[in-house]
């Protein structure tokens, strides 16, 4: 349920661990310029950003094709303290020439809230999706005394429309889907929106209540559970791969 830039490698990664696989993106990534992307380049860019936080690889390369001077923006970046949300995010900052000072031990909005607690006096840049967890800057907020938190969202999440989404409903309810992989709360909202339209919800939700769920991580854990779908799989460290192997490590407990 990937955007269409990830599917063919999640579906490698999938049968090189024997499964097969349907897949269908759920997600579409659009470029967004909010207003509060130019303050947040000018903060950068005169030195007045103490901290920034890129919460996914995507929001990387968004944000970096909208820079008139990417090589001033990145020699600038790199006088800040830039954290990644996970080691993914951590490989597209450096492969851009970014230094990363930090990265949580948990690949999450929590997890980055944790790590920056008792920071005092520091002005920090959230660079994230339009569909970000809004916890993680009521959180940043309270994580020390005069802390003043800015967001900038560098791309949206839409729902596609090309019928493999319908399609994969249909295969859920004909019990073709044994295993459900969730890699986001906008998956699963979009997931549920397609079978409401289809006037399918209450039976997909029957569907996912008797087969394996897997959740990416607590906030798509927690929107599946507000539709009343209980999660069976969840790794430790929020990443596909992570998920991949918890749900191959699952398969391997219940033979």
């Amino acid at each position: 349920m990937r955007p269409d830039m990830h599917l063919d490698s999640s579906i490698t990664l999938l049968r090189s661990h024997g499964f097969d696989v349907i897949a269908a993106p759920m997600i579409e990534l659009r470029d967004n310029r909010d207003s509060n992307f130019d303050g947040f380049v000018e903060r950068v860019l005169a030195c007045e950003s103490d901290i920034v936080i890129f919460t996914s690889a995507n929001g990387i390369a968004f944000t970096m094709q909208k820079i008139d001077d990417p090589k001033r923006f990145v020699h600038v970046l790199n006088r800040t303290s830039v954290v990644a949300i996970g080691s993914k995010t951590k490989r597209a900052l450096e492969t851009r020439g970014i230094n990363v000072s930090l990265m949580p031990d948990s690949y999450s909005s929590k997890g980055i809230a944790e790590l920056l607690r008792g920071t005092d006096n520091k002005t920090v840049e959230v660079v994230r999706s339009t569909h970000g967890d809004p916890a993680l800057i009521t959180e940043l907020g309270r994580s020390g005394d005069e802390v003043e938190v800015h967001e900038t969202a560098v791309y949206k999440l839409v729902l596609p429309d090309d019928g493999r989404q319908q399609q994969m409903i249909e295969d859920a309810l004909a019990g073709k889907i044994d295993i459900f992989a969730f890699t986001s709360a906008m998956t699963v909202h979009n997931f549920m929106t397609v079978a409401r339209s289809m006037g399918a919800e209450a039976g997909i939700v029957d569907v996912l209540c008797e087969r394996v769920v897997a959740a990416i991580g607590d906030p798509t854990a927690d929107v599946l559970s507000g539709y009343g779908v209980s999660v069976d799989v969840m790794p430790e460290k929020f990443t596909f791969k992570d998920m991949v192997d918890a749900i191959m490590f699952m398969c391997r407990q219940t033979k």
